[in-house]
């Protein structure tokens, strides 16, 4: 689902929320490669939504991987689809 290990009882944070599942895509093979552990919330809603895609997915990392995280977005020229934070 996303993770590449699992989080336990750590907290997540959200770094970007998006609908464009090429880009979620894209992030999550950068995150895998780059040993970022993460969850993409909220995919599942496709039942709830009719599969419209108007409900955004969330991006969660550990707090402790948020500027790691932030920084290979960056560097991927992502930088604008980061949320405030």
């Amino acid at each position: 689902m996303g993770q590449v290990r699992p989080f336990g009882a750590r907290h997540l944070i959200e770094i970007l929320r998006t609908n464009d599942l090429v880009l979620i895509s894209a992030i999550e093979s950068l995150f895998k490669s780059a040993g970022v552990a993460f969850l993409v919330a909220d995919q599942h809603m496709a039942s709830v939504e009719g599969s419209l895609g108007f409900l955004p997915r969330r991006i969660l990392v550990e707090r402790r991987q948020a500027a790691r995280a932030r920084r290979l977005l960056t560097e991927a020229g992502l930088a604008a689809e980061l949320r405030n934070g």
